[in-house]
């Protein structure tokens, strides 16, 4: 078998099996009205300092594609547009507390969509792949596969 093909299908089942499952349970915790993108713009949006231009950098979209994005997390009430302290034209972005919700309820999904991994490996096992592919993730922002 060929290791380099036979990676590469692993990481992608395993990578679509998580997000199937993360957001399986957001679902289950009252998120129905929330797709698996949005919890990227969540991750920016939560570092501060968010603006619509930001979000668009960070999820690799037009800034016209981010712009209704926004529009639609801040109708749905999870996020909401802030004044900019240094320019009157950009709005910073925030999670409300209902986004904030939100955002826990994805961690813990996360957390127990791998716990069947970490105890098929075994604790020690698991942080040593979780060392190794952090020597291979690539750096910056994790964006969905449109």
């Amino acid at each position: 078998m060929d290791d380099a093909l036979a990676f590469s299908a692993l990481v992608l089942g395993l990578s679509g099996q998580l997000v199937q499952d993360i957001h399986a349970r957001v679902t289950a915790a009252g998120f129905d009205d929330l797709r698996p993108a949005h919890g990227f713009a969540f991750a920016r949006i939560s570092f501060g300092d968010a603006t619509t231009a930001a979000l668009a950098e960070h999820l690799g979209v037009t800034k016209q594609a981010a712009a209704q994005l926004v529009e639609e997390l801040v109708r749905k009430g999870y996020v909401e547009r802030l004044p900019h302290p240094d320019d009157a034209r950009a709005r910073l972005l925030a999670l409300t507390e209902r986004g904030w919700a939100a955002t826990r309820a994805a961690d813990e999904a996360a957390r127990a969509a791998v716990a069947p991994w970490r105890d098929a490996l075994g604790g020690q096992r698991f942080g040593a792949l979780v060392r190794d592919l952090s020597a291979l993730a690539p750096r910056g922002p994790v964006r969905p596969s449109w």
